[in-house]
This record gives structure tokens, C-alpha cells and sequence, in this order.
């Protein structure tokens, strides 16, 4: 194997909770080494979000695995003057700060291109550095609501609704390192600084590639559908014999027809387009749901699998422990925390021909590399850094 895509690029994740830290950790999965900076007192307030398990997050596990802890106050001048030093020996800078904040701390693109004249920074923030919004503070469900996805999701009859995951720092997370790629590539092809400015909504809007497009072609508002999809019929969620729940789309005429033969419904292909089938969906979805309603779960998937149907149940976290194709796709690793405790992480997505994703280290402890960083990236020797500690700067 190769050596990995973004060894020797050094990344400063200055951000806290989902979205920014989710980039950085993606970095970090292609070979990149991520230094996390951190509040002295808290850390990270992901550290604390629910359920705990030893006084941390047990998904902390997960957001902070692979990266490298270190614990400075900026609102001392001489934190920030800790990592403007950082700055120096770091190819990407991430931060999720408004940007007043940046201004205020001297932790600008400006201010940082001139200590690291290759730097690439990403400055993700709810709305974006321009506009009227730009210093708007936002987190996902509101930048899920500004773009159009809560309106849209839900029951005809019902309120808007939240997706069951802040779907926006997901998706979100994943532009930005997507977008640091981009500007990793523009700074070697111009040899000049990138600032990447990406609102939170952007992407989640970009991603909803049928809203505006049709609203402007046809005047027609997009309102909330439930599980129905406005364009598909058969296309739902439906009970089965055994009290689970089975995933059903017949997206073009030949699933149809197979899912006819299937059903032994020929009294159904009167409904030969979809057209037809959209207009008609009560009665289609009644007769799916009445034939998936006489089968177990796992008798109705191997039917509709081997006549060549899409089709698969509804997984809880329990169910994709124990999946086979999770399971032999390595989808879940197996590993242990810092106290030697196994736990469970999601696996890097994807398999490359070329290299494996990186072996990562178990999430840190707030601080927990401060003094090697500061030695090996700040030239400080254990004097100074004992200083600092003392007047409470580090930790």
C-alpha cells in the first residue's frame, strides 16, 4: 500500500462540537495529524453531551478519535499567542468561530496567512462570512430550517419535523473536507494561502437538488410528503408479520412488474405508469402493505431479493451491529478507549485501491498532549511551558 493521501499535512482544529471537528476528523482518516485545541476548564462541550460514561460522552469516542488534545485559554493574549505559534508548523486551520471572534482574538486569515504563507483555513459558520446573516450565530436545526429540509419533512397533516440526526453538521462536516481538498489542490497549483468560507446551510441546500428548481418552474410549493415520495408509488415503509419494518421502492416500470409476479397481483398492471401509480398510490400502497403485512421480516426480503427487488428492513443500532454486510465490510470497528475499555466507532466510508485509512488513536483526554505539542510544534521548553500552566493559560 501507498502511504496515506494527506500524510504530512498537519491540521489546527479549532472548532468545537459537530460539523468543523467532523472535518477534521475525516482529515484525519485519510493520514493527516489533527491537533484539537481545546478549553483548559471543559474542552470540547461534545465531551459532555449525553449519555456519559465515565464523566465523557460515549460518543466522544467517536468525535475525537485519532486527534491529538491540547488545552489553551483564548481569552488570554498568551494562549492566542500559543496558537498563532502553532500556526506556523500547520498546513490547514479549522474553525468554527464568528468572525468577530477571529478579529478580536488576531486569529483572522489575514493575520494567520502571514505566519503560515501556504495556509489553508476553513471558516465554517451558520450563514457565511457576507450577508446580512453572516454574524448570526446557528447551529443544524436552524440552519435545517432556514434551507428548506424541516419544512419538508414530516406529515402532510403535521407540524415540520426534525430528521432524527442534525443531518446539516453530517452533511456539513463532509463538505468542508471535501472543500479543503479543493483548496489543498488550488494552493499547489497557485502557491498562495486558501480561505474556504462555508456557511452551514450551503451544503444541506446544494444537497436538496429538486426544491428551488421546481418551485420556479412551477410555482408549486414542496410540502411535507411523510414517507410517500411525490415522484414514486410504490415507495414506503411497511409492517411486517413480525412487527418490523420493511423499506419498499419500486422505482422504475421493471421493479414493477417484478413486484407484481412477486405479490401475484396481475390485477394491479392496469396501473402501467407511474404516473398512474402516483395518482393511485392509496390503492397501491394498501395491496403492498396488506402482502408485506403476511410475511416475517426476513422471509418477505429474500423473496423480493431474489426476484431482483430493492428492498431491506429498518436497522436499529442493535441490527447493524450484527449485520453480516456490516460485518464483512468492516463498516463498525471494534476497538478500546483510553482506559482500555471496548467500545464501538463507525469505520472510515469507502475502500481505496491504493492505501487503508488510518489506524487512529483512541479519543484524548482534554490536554492530554499539550506538553509534546508545544515542545515539538511551539520550540518551548519545559520551563516555559510550566510557566504558562501556572498562570493558567494551558492545561
Amino acid at each position: 500500500m501507498n502511504k496515506l493521501p494527506l500524510q504530512g499535512v498537519r491540521v489546527l482544529d479549532i472548532s468545537t462540537v459537530l460539523a468543523a471537528p467532523l472535518t477534521c476528523s475525516l482529515l484525519g482518516e485519510l493520514g493527516a495529524e489533527v491537533i484539537k485545541v481545546e478549553s483548559p476548564i471543559t474542552g470540547d462541550p461534545a465531551r459532555s453531551f449525553p449519555p456519559l460514561v465515565r464523566g465523557t460522552a460515549a460518543a466522544w469516542e467517536q468525535y475525537g478519535r485519532g486527534k491529538r488534545s491540547i488545552a489553551v485559554d483564548l481569552h488570554e493574549q498568551a494562549g492566542i499567542d500559543v496558537v498563532r505559534e502553532l500556526v506556523r508548523g500547520c498546513e490547514v486551520v479549522v474553525t468554527n468561530f464568528r468572525t468577530p471572534t477571529l478579529e478580536r482574538f488576531g486569529l483572522e486569515f489575514d493575520d494567520l496567512a502571514a505566519l503560515q504563507p501556504r495556509l489553508v483555513m476553513l471558516h465554517l459558520t451558520a450563514f457565511g462570512r457576507t450577508g446580512p446573516y453572516s454574524n448570526r450565530p446557528g447551529f443544524a436545526r436552524v440552519v435545517e430550517a432556514f434551507s428548506g429540509l424541516t419544512h419538508r419533512t414530516g406529515s402532510p397533516d403535521g407540524p415540520p419535523m426534525f430528521s432524527g440526526y442534525p443531518i446539516a453538521d453530517g452533511v456539513g462536516g463532509m463538505y468542508g473536507a471535501f472543500a479543503i481538498l479543493a483548496a489543498l489542490r488550488q494552493r499547489d497549483l497557485t502557491n498562495e494561502a486558501q480561505l474556504v468560507d462555508l456557511g452551514l446551510y450551503e451544503p444541506l441546500l446544494r444537497m436538496m437538488e429538486d426544491l428551488i428548481p421546481n418551485y420556479t418552474q412551477t410555482g408549486v410549493v414542496a410540502n411535507r410528503v411523510g414517507n410517500d415520495n411525490p415522484a414514486v408509488s410504490p415507495n414506503g415503509l411497511f409492517r411486517t408479520a413480525d412487527d418490523r419494518w420493511l423499506v419498499l421502492p419500486a422505482s422504475t416500470e421493471a421493479m414493477w412488474r417484478r413486484l407484481l409476479t412477486v405479490m401475484d397481483r396481475p390485477d394491479l398492471a392496469q396501473f402501467d405508469s407511474m404516473d398512474s401509480r402516483v395518482r393511485n398510490r392509496s390503492v397501491i400502497d394498501e395491496a403492498v402493505g396488506q402482502f408485506v403485512a403476511e410475511h416475517e421480516l426476513d422471509d418477505i426480503l429474500a423473496m423480493l431479493h431474489d426476484a431482483g427487488l430493492a428492498a431491506g428492513p429498518v436497522n436499529t443500532a442493535q441490527d447493524i451491529l450484527a449485520d453480516e454486510q456490516i460485518r464483512a465490510r468492516g463498516s463498525i470497528l471494534n476497538v478500546h478507549d483510553r482506559h482500555g475499555q471496548p467500545t464501538s466507532v463507525l469505520a472510515p466510508a469507502g475502500r481505496f485501491s491504493g492505501f487503508e485509512h488510518a489506524d487512529l488513536a483512541a479519543a484524548p483526554a482534554v490536554g492530554e498532549h499539550t506538553d509534546d505539542i508545544l515542545a515539538k510544534l511551539a520550540g518551548l521548553n519545559q520551563a516555559q511551558i510550566e510557566a504558562l500552566r501556572n498562570l493558567g493559560v494551558i492545561a
